[in-house]
């Protein structure tokens, strides 16, 4: 199974290097690694050109944001499965592009998989723990979407149902899943596994305003898709979270 993984970035010199070390460590062979620059203007492209001839794809051009990035980077892959890993993010182990393609191979009517991820600090502190052993599409509406980073996918799914809507600033992979999970209830899987380690500080994870922002947003999508929700059920999710924040794993 040849998994296509895409990292898109933009003046991510601070954390590309050890986002592309953490996607050439890992064991399993057959992986097509695509990473799309926005054209940065810091020093990503000279880190990014260090390790270009261990890279399957490397464009560096303008685009219209990090979803029309990501968007361009699915249309490149020849993969069979397809992941994303954000330029700020780090795999949690050597093993989980194996163990992604193990699952998929292990449950042959799987088109999606779903895992765990850990939120954490500049110094690698874990923060908060979120998995996804819960989840179901029912809780899209209450503001809640299995975690991006962990979702993996048949490459075929984005030309039957469509790529990431680039009219979204921050909840794009929001309304995605929506779209595919339930709307058109892809059949997924959930793999019991710490598989990607998040940087927090992203774009929805920033500050209060990027939270006003985010909200409206999933509100958007949740409309867009025919599901009903208000803000005082997506607002209510804060008080939900704070139990991940209390969870700790060990490192592996």
């Amino acid at each position: 199974m040849k998994i296509s993984l895409i990292t898109v970035s933009y003046n991510a010199e601070k954390t590309i290097e050890k986002t592309i070390q953490s996607v050439l460590a890992q064991d399993y062979a057959d992986v097509e690694y695509i990473l799309i620059d926005g054209a940065s203007t810091d020093g990503t492209m000279e880190i990014v050109k260090r390790y270009a001839d261990r890279i399957s794809i490397v464009r560096s051009e303008k685009d219209a944001g990090m979803y029309d990035g990501i968007n361009k980077g699915i249309a490149l892959a020849s993969g069979d499965v397809v992941g994303i890993l954000n330029a700020d993010d780090v795999f949690a182990t050597k093993y989980i592009l194996s163990e992604v393609a193990k699952t998929f191979l292990e449950n042959k009517n799987a088109q999606a998989l779903i895992g765990d991820i850990a939120f954490v600090n500049g110094n690698g502190k874990q923060l908060r723990y979120y998995s996804a052993q819960r989840w179901t599409p029912a809780k899209f509406v209450w503001g809640f979407m299995p975690p991006h980073p962990s979702f993996y996918c048949k490459r075929e799914l984005f030309t039957k149902l469509g790529a990431y809507r680039i009219d979204f600033d921050i909840a794009a992979d929001y309304e995605l899943l929506i779209r595919f999970l339930k709307v058109n209830k892809v059949n997924y899987v959930y793999l019991p596994q710490l598989m990607v380690e998040m940087s927090m500080g992203g774009k929805s994870t920033k500050n209060f305003k990027s939270n006003l922002k985010i909200n409206q947003e999933i509100k958007k999508a949740c409309g867009l898709n025919d599901l009903y929700t208000n803000y005082a059920m997506l607002y209510s999710k804060y008080f939900r979270k704070l139990g991940e924040f209390l969870v700790r794993t060990e490192k592996k």
